[in-house]
């Protein structure tokens, strides 16, 4: 749920595409008064990082709070009486007792029970919200569209979308709205902000207790300067970012899952709800079924891992995967991977074949010709700390 893309491939989306045919959020114009360094991000012109640098940023966050833009991503409602059992069609995941004033995880499969898309699901009073990859929103409004005739489909374009994450991410926002301070993870809320109503939800992409706000265009700057003058909090990019998540174990989609991989082999049962799987009330009904509940019962024939490589060097998406050192044939290969500022080596995640996904399982890279070695971890890498 970051944005569907890596910011170190941050320029493919861009390709072919001048400064003036990029789109710009709301906060394009602090961005650039903060020195930000600007990249083609989904067809959008992106901070990936500011002065402080990816490093620092991502080690405030982990210590203080920043303050992201996700301006980019998708807002979408869904508005009729039976919205929920709708959606129900085309995500493996249980939203008819979903309450309002929550939130779950979700995920678009196709017909091979590969994933579309990840996304976000909020019942807010009278309607669903949801919150999808910006790389994926002309697809996704087009898929819930066609899927959901019944249903009315608005994207939401008169919002930005702020995420601010860390330790210190709710005294930050309670200074300006005390009432955040009640919510707990997964919440979602309406609160008051100079006369406009915030969407408020307590989430975000990067194992960090924080929040997600949704507000009006035309105050966005003026709140997003609120949150920046606390001295506790600091703008933060594309770029740290990345590397925050890799650190929490979260999938990118476009790198980690895509249509080639299922929300099993992904490591994202934990999503779909007893009562969607085999024997449920609510059995299956979404794309891809047989393939998903099969490999619920009997498990995926491949993985996706945490990596920890025994080097320094950092392994990037790509790197072939092989179980011997002199073995001709890879077995897998990183979907997504850096260097850890918080744990101060290289991490990396990708699949393997379900015999040799084991902890502490020893297998190779092949970095710049050389085969090094590799530990199988465990996700995440560094613990979460959601305010449950």
């Amino acid at each position: 749920m970051t944005g569907g893309q890596s910011p170190a491939h941050a320029g493919s989306d861009g390709a072919g595409m001048t400064e003036q045919t990029l789109k710009r959020t709301p906060l394009h114009a602090l961005h650039v008064a903060q020195g930000a360094r600007m990249v083609p991000f989904a067809g959008y012109d992106m901070p990936v990082q500011f002065p402080l640098g990816v490093m620092g940023e991502h080690l405030h966050t982990r210590a203080q709070a920043g303050l992201f833009d996700v301006s980019h991503m998708g807002q979408v409602i869904l508005r009729g009486p039976d919205a929920d059992v709708a959606l129900e069609r085309l995500v493996p995941v249980a939203l008819k007792e979903l309450p309002v004033g929550r939130q779950r995880y979700a995920m678009f499969t196709d017909s091979s029970g590969g994933i579309l898309d990840d996304l976000m699901v909020a019942r807010r009073e009278g309607h669903l919200f949801l919150v999808v990859n910006a790389a994926r929103k002309d697809h996704d409004i087009a898929h819930l569209r066609a899927g959901l005739p019944e249903v009315e489909v608005t994207e939401v374009t008169d919002r930005a979308l702020l995420a601010l994450q860390g330790p210190r991410a709710c005294d930050a926002l309670a200074a300006l709205i005390p009432d955040v301070a009640q919510m707990r993870f997964m919440d979602v809320a309406s609160h008051d902000w100079q006369g406009a109503t915030l969407w408020v939800s307590r989430s975000g992409y990067t194992g960090e207790d924080g929040f997600e706000i949704s507000v009006p265009e035309a105050l966005a700057e003026a709140f997003a300067q609120a949150l920046l003058a606390l001295e506790w909090v600091a703008p933060i990019g594309l770029g740290a970012r990345d590397s925050l998540r890799l650190e929490a174990g979260l999938c990118l989609y476009g790198n980690d899952i895509d249509t080639g991989t299922t929300p099993v082999e992904a490591g994202l049962p934990w999503a779909i709800q007893k009562v969607r799987r085999r024997g449920g009330a609510r059995e299956g009904g979404f794309p891809g079924a047989n393939v998903i509940l099969h490999q619920l019962e009997n498990g995926p024939e491949r993985q996706r891992v945490g990596l920890l490589p025994e080097g320094r060097a950092p392994m990037r998406a790509g790197t072939k995967l092989f179980a011997a050192e002199g073995d001709g044939s890879p077995v897998g290969q990183i979907t997504s991977g850096g260097f850890a500022p918080s744990l101060g080596r290289p991490v990396a995640m990708g699949y393997l074949p379900a015999r040799l996904s084991a902890p502490e399982s020893l297998i190779w890279a092949e970095l710049r010709g050389k085969r090094l070695p590799v530990r199988v971890g465990r996700l995440p890498f560094r613990p979460s700390t959601y305010c449950k």
